[in-house]
């Protein structure tokens, strides 16, 4: 228990000697404030619309997550005749897309495949529990310094391929207002 209590004791005095100022992945700290850089509740639905609206218009039911910067579902279409594992699926490939698009500055899950991030060396990215690395998931990124806002995930069309496209389709026509 001692041990437990001097790790909490050393945690608490390193946090404290930190900067106020120090940097926060896509937010900004301003003394003890944290302001996150996230698209708005009526965009991020406008994406996962458009997304579902590409795939329908190709005769495929999906759904569409968009995801913000903690992580989190923002916005979730799902079209009428989905399996039930889309959302999570959907969901997985957002959150892939925007994590890993972040830490590997790279734009879309199938982009993450290609360039194996998952290979021998970092093999236990595949054991993380939200952690789907197939295509399907684009990373939102702002137009004008390429700070990352999110990611966008499509399940349900027959391949991945389809799933991206689709949701490339959502950024394409919503990218101006990435600002």
């Amino acid at each position: 228990m001692a041990l437990g209590g001097t790790m909490m004791c050393a945690v608490a005095q390193a946090a404290a000697a930190q900067s106020p100022d120090m940097h926060v992945p896509n937010g900004h700290v301003e003394g003890h404030i944290v302001t996150m850089q996230k698209l708005d509740w009526f965009l991020a639905a406008q994406l996962a619309l458009e997304a579902v609206r590409s795939c329908a218009m190709q005769g495929y039911s999906v759904t569409a997550t968009v995801v913000d910067t903690t992580g989190h579902q923002q916005a979730v279409i799902k079209g009428d005749s989905v399996p039930l594992q889309s959302l999570s699926v959907s969901y997985r490939k957002a959150y892939t897309a925007y994590s890993y698009g972040l830490a590997f500055n790279m734009n879309t899950t199938s982009e993450l495949i290609a360039a194996k991030v998952t290979g021998p060396a970092n093999g236990a990215l595949n054991t993380i529990p939200e952690v789907l690395f197939v295509p399907g998931g684009v990373t939102l990124r702002r137009v004008s310094d390429n700070t990352v806002l999110g990611g966008i995930g499509v399940s349900g069309a027959p391949g991945g391929e389809k799933d991206e496209a689709c949701a490339q389709a959502a950024v394409q026509k919503y990218k101006s207002d990435f600002r």
